[in-house]
């Protein structure tokens, strides 16, 4: 039998302007020390005007980004960073995040040992669950 692993999601984070990042550095450490979820890659992408794109140093971030720096697992290659870049607004600079969420390895292990398995997932968009919320508050 494999080992067992919570759902592994990545999420990319797009920054403008000098806002300080302090609080969404400590945020996502908070996460990993709580064992909440297991960080396996963390890059950081600067998009330029012109569009050409480049990493960044991850205490160019500023805040606690630092802490993560070697967090590579080698599941991102160049394409991945390529593909982020092309989502990103010129201008700008994100965080592109790959991590477990280890919260869920017993449910995960007890579906498994019933005989359960994945046979789909999908990710709802927080402002869909608003407006339905809003909705049904309204009717």
């Amino acid at each position: 039998m494999s080992e067992v692993h919570g759902p592994i999601d990545f999420v990319l984070l797009e920054f403008t302007g000098d806002q300080p990042l302090d609080e969404t550095a400590a945020a996502l450490l908070s996460l990993v020390d709580l064992g909440v979820v297991a960080l396996y890659d963390l890059v950081a992408i600067r998009k330029e005007a012109g569009g050409t794109f480049s990493g960044v140093a991850l205490d160019e971030l500023g805040g606690q980004f630092a802490a993560f720096e070697g967090a590579r697992s080698g599941m991102l290659g160049d394409e991945d960073l390529a593909e982020a870049a092309e989502a990103m607004e010129p201008g700008t600079v994100a965080a592109l995040i790959v991590y477990e969420n280890v919260w869920a390895i017993p449910f995960v292990d007890a579906a498994r040992r019933a005989g359960g398995q994945m046979i789909a997932t999908a990710r709802i968009p927080a402002q869909n669950l608003i407006d339905a919320l809003d909705a049904l508050e309204s009717a």
